[in-house]
């Protein structure tokens, strides 16, 4: 067994938490991990992306060529479209539907989405509007996040038992809204495996 998961978004969105969640539920598995440092800018607002790969044997690099990712994992649409190079044919395309719109020349976001649609296996997630009837839209990456489960080969309760190590520190209530949040993801998603 092997996932490959570029992880894409802007800053501020998450893609450390989601990556750190997915990491230690595979490190609680008993699995190999590799990651790779988030590249590009991560200070609020700037595009970030990052490689996570896990398996069952050694892992002998932290990037994943391009055409060989399982899973493109986004907090927002116009990252997804920058990294689906990076995904097997069969891969599958797990991002956020809501743009976060940080440049003036973003593209239209119709056309954004459509462009997004004609991938055989793309799932479309309204990650805030889900994250903020779970109480705040904070926590749309562990909407995303649940929405990936699916495709991860990772059960949804090792992925809540590394939610609840990672973020005790912060209280029961934020534990709680992230289980909360990935379930509302997970539940969006788990039919259209």
């Amino acid at each position: 067994m092997k996932i490959d998961i570029v992880l894409a978004g802007v800053g501020g969105q998450g893609i450390l938490s989601i990556s750190t969640v997915i990491g230690l539920a595979a490190v609680n598995k008993n699995l190999y991990i590799k990651q790779s440092e988030v590249h590009g800018m991560s200070q609020r607002g700037g595009a970030v992306y990052a490689h996570l790969r896990f398996s069952d044997q050694p892992i002998d690099s932290d990037l994943i060529p391009l055409g060989k990712a399982d899973i493109v994992l986004s907090v927002e649409p116009m990252e997804a479209l920058r990294y689906i190079s990076y995904m097997k044919p069969n891969g599958w395309l797990v991002t956020n539907m809501q743009p976060f719109v940080n440049i003036s020349n973003y593209p239209d976001h119709q056309s954004l989405i459509s462009r997004l649609k004609e991938l055989p296996n793309c799932v479309l997630v309204d990650a805030d509007a889900l994250s903020s009837e779970c109480g705040s839209t904070k926590f749309s990456n562990m909407v995303i996040l649940g929405a990936a489960i699916p495709f991860i080969n990772i059960e949804i309760h090792e992925i809540e038992k590394a939610i609840s190590s990672i973020f005790e520190k912060k209280g029961d209530d934020v534990v709680a809204m992230n289980i909360r949040a990935l379930h509302a993801g997970y539940n969006f998603s788990k039919f259209q495996s």
